[in-house]
Parts: structure tokens; sequence; C-alpha cells
């Protein structure tokens, strides 16, 4: 066998494999024919190659998503069973007792009372953080934009940390947003805005939200901090992001340079996909 040509599989800049050929016969050349038809036929494999891995990887996110949805279920009934039902369940029992003391025993009663009342405040702030964990009240309270806006607020100083937001007038009353991509959009900015004060070391920082051709929401969260090294790419946070993203057929770009800064982009349509999942509810 002669000496095999080895022709890189690539999609841009990314190389994703080779593409390894022998000639014909021993001592035989391949002739610049040969080689044009071989460089595009790289080419296409390359594109091919780019296309099975974006196949691959948008099957595990779906699982990992069908997976964490249904953890999030199995969470949210272990908090209701085992810990509100039967907080309710004594409640009662404990109200019947103080019942019963209140022509007996008034001052035992007010104590028993006074311990009922500490119990259902408890059981409320259990219940509170269990709906929040479904949708958080404050974008039924607010909205979308003001939702966002007062957590900026929130942030501002932080660690010496500026946020910038920027919302054309028109995005203020948009009423296309489905409930799913509400949800992304507001959890999106909000892990993103973490990142950027917990782990940036940045100056400023400028959240965008608008519309794209009309048919998406469009996200952008951008800082003058240090970048992100390799191994801290693909962190829960990071991960998260990518997966609502893809969990609603959006798109989801990270850039960051050492030095000099991360730049996160989100594109979420109008409307939810549900078909990424499937019909199961939640």
């Amino acid at each position: 066998m002669g000496e095999l040509l080895t022709l890189p599989l690539a999609y841009q800049e990314q190389t994703l494999g080779q593409f390894q050929l022998a000639p014909r016969s021993p001592g035989e050349a391949f002739t610049p024919a040969d080689m044009r038809l071989l460089d595009e036929l790289a080419r296409q494999a390359g594109l091919a190659a780019h296309a099975v891995r974006l196949a691959t990887d948008l099957q595990k996110a779906r699982e990992r998503l069908v997976l964490a949805r249904e953890e999030e279920r199995r969470r949210l009934r272990r908090d209701l069973h085992d810990g509100v039902g039967p907080t309710l369940a004594s409640l009662s029992q404990r109200i019947d007792t103080a019942s019963h003391l209140v022509l007996h025993d008034p001052d035992a009663a007010i104590v028993l009372l006074d311990t009922l009342k500490a119990q259902v405040k408890a059981t409320i702030a259990d219940i509170r953080r269990v709906v929040y964990a479904l949708r958080p009240p404050v974008l039924d309270e607010l909205g979308l934009v003001s939702a966002i806006s007062e957590h900026v607020m929130q942030l501002q100083g932080t660690n010496g940390l500026h946020v910038s937001l920027e919302v054309p007038t028109a995005l203020s009353d948009i009423s296309e947003l489905s409930a799913a991509v509400e949800v992304a959009a507001y959890r999106i900015a909000l892990e993103a805005l973490t990142n950027v004060v917990h782990h940036a070391h940045a100056q400023h920082c400028l959240l965008r939200l608008g519309l794209a051709a009309e048919r998406f929401l469009y996200l952008s969260i951008s800082d003058d901090g240090r970048g992100l090294l390799e191994d801290n790419r693909a962190g829960v946070g990071i991960t998260s992001m990518r997966e609502r993203v893809a969990e609603l057929g959006g798109e989801f770009t990270l850039t960051t340079i050492q030095g000099r800064g991360t730049y996160v982009q989100v594109r979420l349509p109008l409307k939810s996909a549900p078909e990424i999942i499937g019909t199961s509810p939640g």
C-alpha cells in the first residue's frame, strides 16, 4: 500500500476527524482532478459529521431534559406528600386538641395555638417555595420585562458591578410569549447574571432584550470580566441555560475571551416548540 493521503474532516474551524485514502495502486499519485474531488468529498463529509454530532447532542439534551423534568416532578411530589401533607394533617389534629383545652386549660391552649401559628407560617413558606419552583410568581405579578428589571436593580453594586438593561419600548407590551418561553427567558437571564456576579469579576454588565425577525425573543448578556476558563464552559449554570434553550427549539451561543469578558446570546421562538420534548404535560 502506498502512502496514505490524509484530509481533515472539518466544519468551519472545528476539526471533527480525518479522511484517509490510499492510491489505486502503489506509486500512483492523485491527479489534480482527484484532489479537487477528494477535497469536495471531505468538505461534504465534514458537514455530514457535524450534522450527526448535532443530532447526537440534541438527542442527549432531550434525554437530559426529560430526566430533569421527571426528577423535578418527583421532588415536588415528595415535598407535597412527605412535607406539606403530613404537616397539615398534624395541624388539624392539634387544632382539635387546642379546642378541647380552651375550656379546661386556657393557658395551655394559648401556648399550643402560638406553636400552631408558627407551624402554619412555616407551611405557607414551604408552599410558596413549591409554587415558585413551578413558575416564579413575579412573572404573573410584573411581567417578564419588569421582573428582570427588578432583579437587575437588586444586583446593582454587588461586588462592584454595574448592570445595564436595554429593552425596546415595544417589548413591554408583548403578548405573544408562551408561558414556557417566558419562564425560560427569565431563568436564563437570572442564571447568566448570577454567573457574572459570582465568577466574572466584572465591572460592567449589559443585558439586552428584544425581538428578532418578529419570530424570536432575543436575549444577550455581556460583561467586561475575566472570561471563562475551559473547564467552566460546561458548568451547571451554563448547561442549564443550553438545555432550556434546546427544549424550546431556540439557539444558544457563548463567546468568551480571556481577560476581555463573556458574551451569551439566546434566541427563543415567540411560540414554544412542544414537539421537542413530546406530549408529556409539565
